[in-house]
């Protein structure tokens, strides 16, 4: 029995969320991570009548994602994004520590090589085991265990991590 279109909607509905969050993590920008996930889900879509050969079709579209990410040649805007509303004022807790810190973590990330990002990411937000994560990067599972290796080294010498935490004191 082959999947069907409204089969493949309800995936895409369930697995929309999820699969956005790691993408915004990958690239490292939200509107980028809408992007990915958008290319992602059509290629998942357009070999969606093999679906039923997959383990799973939210890992398909993982390794279908990290392979997108680690591929794309394309200029990151680095410019202001306009909004529809502007904030009249911060929120009712200071939250300043909070961002800072994502923001630290985020240009973190972004300084580390594709492959080494994309362990990271999928090893420790995606909370993926070694193998699971080597099956997305379509990589032996000690080569993901470097890749998180040289990933987390680079991250604990990141300046910008270190004077955040020196800063959170």
């Amino acid at each position: 029995m082959k999947p069907s279109d409204p089969e493949f909607q309800e995936f895409a509905e369930a697995a929309n969320l999820p699969l956005l969050r790691t993408a915004r993590l990958l690239t490292g920008d939200w509107h980028l991570g809408q992007d990915l996930l958008q290319v992602t889900l059509t290629k998942v879509y357009l070999r969606w009548s093999q679906a039923d050969r997959w383990d799973s079709p939210t890992g398909y579209a993982r390794t279908v994602m990290v392979n997108t990410y680690c591929t794309w040649h394309r200029r990151r805007w680095r410019h202001e994004l306009p909004r529809e509303r502007l904030p009249d004022r911060a929120g009712e807790r200071d939250t300043a520590d909070t961002v800072a810190t994502t923001d630290a973590l985020a240009r973190a990330l972004a300084d580390l090589p594709r492959r080494q990002r994309a362990a990271v990411v999928l090893r420790y937000y995606d909370d993926l085991s070694v193998e699971q994560a080597a099956r997305a990067l379509q990589c032996p599972p000690g080569t993901v265990m470097s890749l998180t290796f040289r990933a987390l080294a680079r991250l604990r010498q990141s300046a910008d991590l270190h004077d955040t935490a020196v800063e959170g004191r």
